[in-house]
């Protein structure tokens, strides 16, 4: 009866504000599945890697463990599902050589049963470092995108004003940076060897196709970001169809596509201001721009492209957005944001996932949120991730520091997700594999969703 109540008592606190979305950020809020509506959601598997734990988790619906994989190393940042059933997930080993948010280092492959079956190293050496993210293409290849150190020389002969060079060391994770760390794309084959690659350095200049490398965010966002995290790019996707790649700059508050044959940038969206063709932002108002703190660009077919919108540094108030945007028209299509800017909002990282019913699979990752909306934005199912600092909790607590925080950064929470991704049941990779319950996240936990589900 006690338990009972307890339970009662948390459905309060986190329906009484009027949305499931607000669960994360109560003062005291539940963890696990707190809502399912099982005739609006895309059924199947969700897959998720806790920033804090060496392992990678597959639940169902209800949050019942389906299966696991066990890493020598945190997440560099996510893992995905290969149609074989495979895992291939980023880690990050150390010590490392560059101290910027989102470093990763290793691709790993696991089969089903965890066994390692592939791995890459090529990207974690004193001058290059894999970050963010990675895709398996069709052609067996593997596209990985990366920080390569530029001295200051060459951004000077580029064009970057030497006054904006600091004329010391900056400090970032504890490491000291005395070069630019710009972003690259590798695409290499089974062997490792490199069959294609990309680099930032070799696109900087003035012009619709060339990122201006005097296009500088302000010192208060963070003295690394204006200085040698100037590009700072987080995804990367390869477009068959198209023969172009999706990349997206989060400084820059854009993404791209690139020709993949001759390395040009053919299109960008997000924030004119960045190559001196739109009015920038001000104080008050975001002019002309679009996006601020960009992550997740993500190819949707016939022209579309998905993006997550962090909203971070948003002169006209910091929420966090999805939107669909047509680059035929360049137009928003659709666009999804919580009701209370604080219901749905996270400072940094972010992912958007459509799924094949048209729902959006969305993760708030400083805080551990993973949640399904349909296209008329309604919620469709709810996750807080259990796992922080590496073990299960019952409670998110704002007074928990010890076992919440991350760090000292008050937006980072222990159960942080870069990434989640849905899986439906008839996934290729899911054929002849035991999907049954193995055991819950956090047992002995309450169970919200048992008394929220439709």
């Amino acid at each position: 009866m006690k338990k009972f109540m307890w339970v009662v008592g948390l459905l309060v606190i986190v329906f009484g504000f009027g949305s499931s979305v607000c669960a994360y950020q109560a003062l005291v809020g539940p963890t696990g599945v707190v809502y399912y509506k099982s005739n609006k959601a895309y059924e199947g598997y969700t897959l998720f890697a806790p920033l804090t734990s060496k392992k990678t988790f597959l639940i169902d619906m209800e949050g019942n463990i389906v299966n696991t994989w066990q890493s020598d190393y945190y997440p560099g940042l996510y893992a995905v599902l290969l149609p074989n059933g495979n895992l291939l997930r980023a880690g990050r080993p150390q010590p490392q050589n560059c101290g910027i948010d989102g470093i990763g280092g290793y691709i790993e492959e696991f089969d089903w049963s965890g066994k390692l079956v592939w791995s890459y190293k090529g990207m974690f050496t004193k001058n290059e470092v894999q970050h963010h993210a990675f895709q398996r293409l069709p052609n067996g290849n593997t596209m990985i995108l990366g920080w390569e150190r530029i001295a200051n020389d060459k951004m000077i002969a580029k064009g970057r004003d030497p006054k904006t060079i600091p004329t010391k060391s900056v400090k970032g994770k504890g490491i000291y940076h005395r070069d630019f760390w710009l972003d690259f794309v590798w695409e290499v084959d089974p062997s490792g060897k490199i069959v294609w690659e990309w680099h930032v350095i070799d696109h900087v200049g003035k012009g619709p196709d060339k990122l201006d490398p005097n296009y500088i965010l302000p010192m208060p966002v963070g003295e690394i970001y204006a200085t040698y995290d100037w590009s700072h790019f987080n995804s990367v996707e390869y477009i068959p169809e198209t023969d172009q790649v999706l990349m997206n700059s989060r400084n820059l508050a854009e993404f791209y596509l690139v020709d993949k044959k001759t390395g040009k940038i053919v299109y960008r969206w997000g924030n004119p201001c960045a190559y001196g063709a739109g009015k920038c932002p001000s104080y008050f108002d975001m002019g002309d721009q679009k996006m601020f703190g960009s992550h997740d660009a993500r190819w949707l077919g016939n022209g579309k492209v998905s993006v997550f919108d962090n909203g971070s540094e948003n002169p006209e108030g910091t929420r966090s957005k999805v939107f669909v945007v047509n680059t035929k028209t360049n137009e928003i299509e659709w666009k999804y944001e919580a009701w209370d800017q604080s219901s749905f909002f996270t400072h940094r990282q972010g992912a958007a996932q459509q799924l094949p019913n048209g729902n959006f699979l969305i993760t708030a990752s400083n805080v551990g949120h993973v949640f399904e909306v349909t296209k008329q934005k309604e919620i469709a199912w709810d996750f807080v991730n259990p796992i922080a600092n590496n073990y299960p909790i019952c409670t998110m607590r704002d007074d928990d520091k010890e076992n919440v925080r991350l760090g000292d950064h008050p937006d980072n929470l222990a159960n942080m997700i870069h990434r989640a991704y849905r899986y439906g049941k008839d996934f290729p990779g899911f054929a002849g594999k035991d999907l049954s319950p193995k055991g819950k996240l956090a047992p002995g936990c309450p169970e919200p969703y048992k008394l929220y589900k439709f």
